[in-house]
């Protein structure tokens, strides 16, 4: 038991804080077990109620878990190890698509816009006591939502799509608590439940989003909140069809309980329609980023929900950081008066790369998947190898370990770097990969 690694400290924060040194260093690999909560007391001579207080702070921070009379040992994927660490080295020669990034030549210029906030900061520099929303930003943002079909509701500011979501969790929920997820879905997040104390229940997706079936299992076992990606889910390219949203809110209205959280990150970049899940529970909220659009840089999400969840969001934001950069709300807000974006020109070109890319890989025989966004999802009957393979072929993909909970093997290909030139070679080379030369169509 833990080999040559000793869990060193008196009190439980010291305990607890040996531990996750140690997985973070490798030295406690996952699915190690931990030593019986007496026996550790014993050992580091403290009363067992100490020890069993850091392993209670281990679980709640997603670092172990605890199996009845198996023990506690390390989780298959600790929430202290990133699922961005399960990465392929590239090698000179090879392009990657396994990054995420959206095209940098999609994205606008950011010069004139921090040009406008810096003269605007000049004139009225935002200082203690400022509103922490800008005016004309939330009502910018609002009349978006309204026009997508989004309840009303108050409008906030957060540093990233991701912020958002751990503060919404954070608002209604406690460590301990079961939060339905995509699967597969977008790693940070997977990463973030376990690190919030929380627990994931996998939820399948398809083109048209998750599962109204899975969805309704998950809240039936007792998941307290939903989350959902509506466009350009990551990894798979899945957006909500209305069909599925009507399927999705009628499950929502049997469990008015449930917290429900949209992501609709690929605002701006998605020609698809939105079809909002929001309305039929208690609490909820809708976050958009501004990443995706404008740079992955430009740190700021807006969300709107019901008072009660947006009013929390914010009440604790003050406690923290105080606001959003007020020079980084103006210089969105100046993105978006002058239209600085054409989402559909961006939808297109997005689309146009990833259809050619699913299409070449259907006629020759691969199953891919990827209806909205800059994300291609192969399923792959083994991912090292495929991985591996395709890297010797000259093609860097994310293996599909960074997104999955319980769903089968896959890859997934980001569009943004492809030209046309790259569509065909690339198809043949997964081609290669994953079908056997006989039964290949295109030779």
């Amino acid at each position: 038991m833990l080999g040559e690694y000793r869990i060193a400290g008196r009190r439980a924060a010291e305990i607890a804080e040996s531990v996750e040194r140690g997985v973070g260093a490798g030295e406690l690999i996952p699915g190690e077990v931990l030593p019986p909560m007496r026996e550790l007391a014993v050992e580091l001579g403290v009363n067992p109620n100490t020890v069993a207080a850091a392993y209670r702070t281990l679980r709640e921070r997603g670092v172990i878990e605890t199996a009845g009379r198996r023990g506690s040992r390390v989780r298959d994927r600790p929430a202290s190890t990133a699922r961005e660490a399960i990465r392929v080295e590239v090698p000179e020669g090879a392009m990657d698509i396994a990054q995420g990034n959206p095209d940098v030549a999609l994205l606008p210029s950011l010069s004139e816009a921090l040009r406008v906030a810096a003269e605007r900061a000049a004139r009225r520099p935002a200082l203690y006591g400022t509103p922490a929303v800008d005016d004309s930003l939330a009502r910018t943002a609002r009349a978006a939502f309204d026009e997508d079909g989004v309840p009303e509701g108050p409008v906030g500011l957060t540093s990233g799509s991701l912020d958002a979501i751990e503060r919404v969790l954070n608002a209604h929920l406690k460590p301990g608590d079961a939060v339905a997820v995509e699967d597969p879905g977008w790693g940070s997040l997977l990463d973030l439940v376990p690190a919030l104390g929380l627990r994931p229940v996998p939820v399948a997706v398809d083109d048209d989003g998750p599962s109204a079936e899975g969805a309704e299992r998950a809240l039936r076992q007792g998941a307290r909140a939903l989350i959902v990606t509506d466009r350009a889910q990551n990894p798979t390219g899945a957006a909500l069809s209305a069909e599925r949203a009507r399927e999705l809110r009628a499950v929502l209205a049997a469990h008015p309980g449930t917290l429900l959280i949209e992501d609709d990150h690929g605002h701006g970049i998605v020609g698809l329609p939105l079809h909002p899940l929001a309305g039929g529970t208690d609490h909820w909220a809708l976050v958009r980023s501004t990443a995706k659009a404008y740079g992955p840089d430009l740190r700021l999400a807006v969300l709107t929900g019901d008072e009660v969840t947006v009013g929390r969001v914010r009440g604790r934001q003050r406690l923290g950081p105080g606001w959003v950069s007020h020079l980084l709300q103006d210089a969105v807000a100046h993105l978006w008066e002058t239209a600085a974006v054409d989402a559909r020109e961006v939808a297109r070109a997005y689309g146009e790369r990833r259809d050619a890319l699913v299409g070449a890989l259907a006629a020759r025989g691969v199953e891919a998947h990827g209806r909205s966004g800059m994300n291609v999802w192969v399923p792959v009957p083994d991912e090292t190898g495929a991985v591996t393979r395709l890297l010797h072929e000259g093609w860097a993909v994310a293996p599909g370990a960074r997104f999955r909970l319980a769903s089968p093997p896959g890859v997934r290909l980001t569009v943004s770097p492809l030209t046309e030139d790259d569509i065909v070679p690339l198809a043949d080379a997964v081609a290669r990969v994953l079908i056997p030369a006989e039964a290949r169509r295109y030779e």
